[in-house]
């Protein structure tokens, strides 16, 4: 589908994080280039709420997902978003 003006929104926009803060307590809040704000509860993140405040801090892109210094997992664009079809980062 192409662009077109007279429609808003973000079509055809890869959603690429930017930024990830913890502001907010018991929160994750993702920052997507495009300018996209997305506010995530941690607990749907166990192993990221087993993070301490610094070890939060720390946190690196990986491909399209994110990770910790202090964390063996990788965490995928579509675990966020919730559609895996609609965003996978693998064809």
């Amino acid at each position: 589908m192409k662009s077109n003006p007279q429609i808003e929104g973000f079509w055809n926009v890869a959603p690429k994080i930017k930024k990830i803060t913890f502001e907010q307590r018991g929160k994750i809040n993702i920052q997507l280039e495009d300018g996209r704000l997305i506010l995530v509860p941690v607990s749907k993140f166990p192993s990221i709420k087993k993070l301490t405040p610094l070890q939060r801090k720390k946190w690196y892109l990986f491909g399209n997902g994110f990770s910790f210094d202090d964390s063996n997992e990788v965490y995928h664009l579509e675990q966020i978003l919730g559609n895996f079809n609609a965003y996978k980062h693998e064809n």
